[in-house]
């Protein structure tokens, strides 16, 4: 029997196109890992409001990309036939009023007799956004309690929630409670498939940093850090990739020291090469009142071709890296102790193939989308413990 069609409201075109897809993905700002992962997903519609500095032009052929602000993307869901829709996490307040906005939408269309749309998202923060401090003035008190009335109602709309890690499952349930009742909650590890078949060679005391050249991501401390490894390992090398606002430090810094060597903005090949290279991957990401590293795509990266990765306890797979020999440093702002831990793992880095046994078949975020989007249920608790170690999704207790 053919599916029953409804189709979409009849609203005024005002300029506004209509969606190719049924399902529909909603994302605050859009980066070339977003692009390329799209590749990979199921089909689907994506709006967006802003880009990131890392965006590939040529990355977004061939997807239904449309770019809308609040109002622009309430009415392009009027207008188009969506069926499940996927918004930003819950406790990404930045994206909150347009989620809300999107979600008041849907509730239109269900009022003019539209199908109900589920609403299905992928969470991976670990930090709680309401405890940062507040500014003195009433503006700051009020908008901070709005934030958190609105992530309440977004998550009670939820209809699938995917944690990415245990750290975002156990601060969703402290903080939002969790999922409404009635709602698939599944855990499914934030690991990557190793990245082709080609087997790792990396070259020895060889460290890569990937990523923003900013203090949040570590790269000061890094820098600091730097020469005690080099007296640890004479012959350790350092490469940097990516631009930022400390791109000028890091230029010093390299000018100064050979082992240092900087590419500003590389492509993806080269991104890939440098790290199918490099013996370890170093993303000493920093805490800071308002965000907290939730996996770290380069990290993610790093895994895939093999490195070992050095880091801190910001990262939600801190706990994931720690049990299977990595180097997670305890105190993010020291440079003694990252030195120290990263002088030791380039003297005894994992072995690359046992990086690689431990990652999942098939890429987390991939089996994330397969659960979120009803292609696989998640599994009953009983096979928690081994589903977690192969990547699979978990279905998560969130009550007791």
């Amino acid at each position: 029997m053919s599916r029953l069609r409804v189709p979409a409201l009849r609203v005024p075109s005002l300029g506004v196109p209509a969606l190719r897809s049924t399902r529909v993905r909603l994302y605050e700002s859009l980066r070339t890992a977003h692009l390329e992962r799209a590749h990979e997903l199921a089909p689907a519609s994506i709006l967006y409001r802003v880009t990131r500095y890392d965006f590939d032009a040529e990355l977004a052929q061939g997807l239904d990309l449309v770019r809308a602000g609040r109002i622009r993307t309430a009415l392009v869901l009027l207008r188009s036939d969506v069926r499940a829709l996927e918004v930003n996490e819950p406790l990404m307040t930045s994206s909150l009023p347009a989620t809300a906005t999107a979600i008041a939408a849907l509730g239109l269309r269900r009022l003019a007799g539209a199908p109900r749309v589920e609403v299905v998202t992928y969470a991976i923060g670990n930090a709680d956004p309401f405890a940062a401090p507040v500014g003195p003035r009433l503006r700051s008190r009020v908008r901070r309690a709005g934030e958190r009335v609105l992530a309440r109602a977004v998550m009670r709309r939820v209809d699938r929630v995917v944690y990415g890690t245990d750290g975002a499952r156990d601060t969703y349930l402290a903080v939002l409670g969790g999922s409404r009742p009635g709602a698939v909650a599944a855990l499914v590890p934030a690991l990557p498939a190793r990245h082709d078949h080609r087997d790792p060679a990396p070259v020895a005391d060889s460290a890569v940093f990937v990523g923003a050249l900013s203090e949040r991501k570590g790269i000061r401390v890094l820098l600091a850090a730097w020469p005690a490894v080099r007296a640890a390992r004479p012959g350790a090398v350092l490469r940097v990739l990516g631009k930022g606002p400390l791109q000028a430090e890091v230029e010093r810094a390299a000018a100064a020291d050979p082992s240092i060597v900087l590419e500003v903005d590389p492509p993806r090949d080269r991104i890939h090469a440098a790290l199918h290279a490099a013996s370890a991957l170093v993303l000493p990401s920093q805490p800071s009142p308002t965000w907290r590293e939730q996996v770290g795509l380069p990290i993610v990266e790093g895994l895939s071709h093999g490195c070992t990765i050095v880091t801190t306890e910001e990262t939600g797979l801190a706990p994931w890296l720690r049990a299977r020999g990595h180097g997670v440093v305890t105190d993010p702002s020291s440079p003694v102790a990252l030195a120290a831990t990263l002088a030791a793992v380039l003297g005894h880095p994992v072995d690359p193939a046992a990086v690689l046994a431990d990652l999942p078949a098939r890429d987390g975020r991939l089996a994330a989308d397969d659960v979120l989007f009803g292609a696989t249920p998640a599994p009953a608790d009983s096979a928690a413990a081994s589903a977690v170690r192969a990547g699979a999704p978990v279905r998560v207790p969130e009550r007791a």
